[in-house]
């Protein structure tokens, strides 16, 4: 690729970093429906091991085993393609991403690995360099170091993290243990997916983009401190399958009917003028094709209203189901965090697995 410069000489230009990726950020995901039967497909014997305290058995967002009674390793690794063109805002944004699994378990971050693939002869080397610094400077911020990882030559720019974190036992949250009368709360605002589509198409203003990377920059340590409540039953964070996919992972896993407040969503500047002209991830339909039929939608749900919803977040919030008592809690330390749209927006109820918006 070439491009005429003042002086009418060519000079090589440097590809989009998104114009390099089929799909970006979480909306990378293999859909909900099709890893379902991946998984199930799998032919390898279930094993037992007794401090294994999460696994693959609920829909989790990291593994957690057993050292003592007091400490548990939290492990997890999260990778993608490229949501943004800045090279040090994409490793920004995915190594926060990755780390956002150890929060949701309740986990605080010990160390972490770069997971890298490249295109080598076509990003400039100073390109890669700006990915893995962007990656880097949040694991510093996060207080850990980056103590190593793998690289290949891809053919699409890849990047993310294998974290390490602790935890103790006795404060795992697991997304599985919701109960009744359990109040929903969102710890970010929803759209990311919705402003990455618009990114493409060149339809994204500055403060859209600020917005993006300052939302999905935010590490959410707010988790660590959320585990330590009784009041808190159950802990995700919204990523991939939106809003609405998470919400069902957190249906099933208790077997209790959620209720969403479609009107109290917290919603990034300008993202639903963006949905209400059509502008939204391929995603987003994946993920209503993966699970609608487990939710009821009120009878006026628009499309953009449900792209919303269904939304692939990079980087999203925590979403916390904890007793009514526990509210004022739960969003005192999301302020003191820094989360200023951290809102309830809806609550368990006793019923079929299922999700019911509002």
């Amino acid at each position: 690729m070439t491009s005429i410069d003042t002086q009418n000489s060519l000079t090589p230009v440097a590809p989009r970093l998104t114009s390099l990726s089929h799909g970006g950020g979480c909306g990378c995901k293999i859909a909900p429906g099709v890893l379902a039967k991946l998984i199930g497909q799998s032919t390898l014997p279930k094993q037992f091991f007794p401090d294994l305290l999460v696994g693959t058995e609920t829909a989790d967002d990291a593994a957690v085993y057993r050292i003592n009674d007091e400490q548990a390793i939290v492990a997890t690794t999260d990778f993608f393609m490229p949501i943004v063109d800045d090279p040090r805002d994409f490793g920004r944004i995915a190594a926060t991403n990755a780390l956002s699994d150890i929060y949701a378990m309740g986990g605080t971050p010990l160390m972490a690995l770069a997971i890298v693939g490249m295109p080598i002869n076509v990003l400039p080397h100073e390109t890669i360099a700006a990915i893995l610094e962007g990656g880097a400077s949040i694991c510093q911020e996060a207080g850990i170091p980056l103590a190593g990882g793998h690289s290949i030559d891809s053919v699409e720019p890849i990047y993310g993290l294998v974290g390490i974190g602790i935890v103790n036992p006795k404060h795992i949250k697991r997304n599985a243990d919701a109960k009744t009368g359990d109040v929903l709360i969102l710890g970010k605002p929803l759209g990311v997916g919705i402003y990455s589509a618009a990114l493409k198409k060149n339809l994204l203003d500055d403060a859209g983009y600020q917005a993006m990377v300052n939302a999905t920059t935010q590490l959410n340590r707010p988790g660590v401190e959320l585990s330590k409540l009784d009041g808190v039953h159950a802990l995700t964070d919204v990523t991939g399958f939106g809003l609405l996919g998470h919400t069902l992972e957190l249906a099933r896993g208790a077997q209790l009917t959620a209720h969403l407040d479609s009107q109290a969503l917290p919603v990034l500047p300008g993202v639903m003028a963006l949905a209400e002209q059509g502008i939204f991830t391929g995603a987003s339909g994946r993920n209503w094709a993966a699970y609608g039929d487990a939710v009821q939608l009120a009878g006026d749900t628009t499309e953009a209203q449900r792209a919303l919803l269904t939304d692939p977040q990079t980087s999203g919030g925590l979403l916390v189901s904890c007793t009514p008592e526990s509210v004022d809690e739960v969003l005192a330390i999301f302020q003191r965090g820094g989360f200023g749209s951290a809102t309830v927006v809806g609550r368990m109820e006793a019923g079929p697995a299922q999700v019911v918006v509002a």
